[in-house]
């Protein structure tokens, strides 16, 4: 069963991401015409632009149904999140992609779409909530492949398992090999 002090700590980085996503989005609509490109460090360029679709422009259009997608997916974040094992990545993960999620969420329900800004070569722009959904789905992957269903981390347990075998004075056991 998931701590409170988790679904805390979920709330407060989420509330982080959300915090400072809407915040981003309100300085470069401020200070940005749409379709300007302002150099910020090397290939690194602010611009504003609008996406009415998912990730990368992707079911442009979508209105409610991109709304609602986002909605069950929310969902089955947080029924992932509440049975997983009470693991920092685990939580932190969620976090990032609930902040993510309900930062663009904010944008399309309040304006119709979501604002993105952060430019770099042969990508599409993106944003600060777009950063933490992708942050957090890496990092949720690399938690669960890191460890074994027993929640155990596979890293510990290959030390343990090498040292079962090891024989007297630091050496590997070779009978029957």
């Amino acid at each position: 069963m998931i701590r409170r002090s988790t679904i805390v700590s979920v709330a407060l980085i989420a509330a982080a991401v959300i915090t400072v996503d809407q915040i981003t989005k309100a300085l470069v609509t401020a200070s940005i015409e749409r379709g300007d490109a302002i150099e910020v460090l090397g290939p690194l360029k602010f611009t504003l632009t609008y996406n009415d679709g998912v990730a990368f422009g992707l079911a442009g259009g979508g209105g409610i149904f991109v709304i609602l997608l986002s909605m069950v997916a929310l969902v089955a974040l947080g029924a992932f999140i509440a049975t997983a094992p009470d693991r920092l990545g685990t939580w932190l993960a969620g976090g990032l992609i609930l902040g993510g999620a309900l930062g663009n969420m904010i944008d399309r329900v309040r304006i119709g779409h979501v604002t993105d800004f952060i430019l770099l070569p042969n990508w599409p722009a993106f944003n600060i909530a777009d950063a933490s959904i992708t942050v957090g789905v890496v990092l949720l992957a690399w938690t669960v492949l890191r460890h074994d269903d027993s929640g155990k981390d596979k890293d510990s347990q290959e030390k343990v398992d090498t040292e079962s075998i090891e024989g007297d004075g630091g050496e590997a056991a070779t009978d029957g090999l």
